[in-house]
């Protein structure tokens, strides 16, 4: 049934950038925040469909984009793109095993803000680009990698708990 674990993403995905903006604790520690839709997008470009992918970019990005400095819209085509490239490689990636799981969330939480400058450069924008920012993107793909996992597990866990086992 990926029809419910469709359905599951989400409300996810609005708890994850929920949490991402009330939890300043790991921010505080960290130096940087961790972004964990594009970890989902990559358990969602694997494991669903085009439809699923691009619900979670438009409305994850939108749902990001509100609670944070960006301009509106600014995080939904990075999040697309990524998506959308896992979504047609995904008969390449073993996408049960955990290295690929960690890389390929490694290289998505790292190419999601790169492109979102990208993106915010190319439209007139001035964002705060420092020598700490390597630091920060630093911290968004390592934390990015290490979550993408545990998105696999939980989204397992709740199949095997919602729904009926043979």
């Amino acid at each position: 049934m990926n029809g419910l674990n469709a359905i599951l993403l989400l409300p996810v995905a609005f708890l994850a950038v929920f949490l991402e903006s009330v939890l300043v604790g790991p921010r505080n520690v960290l130096g940087a925040q961790i972004d964990l839709l594009p970890a989902l997008m990559v358990y969602a470009g694997l494991s669903q469909g085009i439809a699923a992918v691009s619900l979670l970019a438009l409305c994850g990005g939108l749902w990001f984009d509100s609670l944070s400095a960006n301009p509106l819209g600014a995080s939904v085509l990075p999040l697309l793109f990524i998506g959308l490239f896992i979504y047609h490689q995904k008969a390449l990636v073993l996408r049960d095993e955990l290295f690929a799981q960690l890389a390929v969330g490694f290289m998505a939480s790292a190419l999601a803000p790169l492109l979102t400058v990208m993106l915010l450069l190319s439209a007139g924008q001035r964002p705060l680009i420092g020598w700490g920012s390597l630091w920060q993107w630093l911290v968004m793909a390592v934390g990015g990698a290490a979550f993408t996992p545990l998105f696999f597990q939980m989204f397992s866990r709740l199949k095997r708990f919602l729904n009926y086992q043979a």
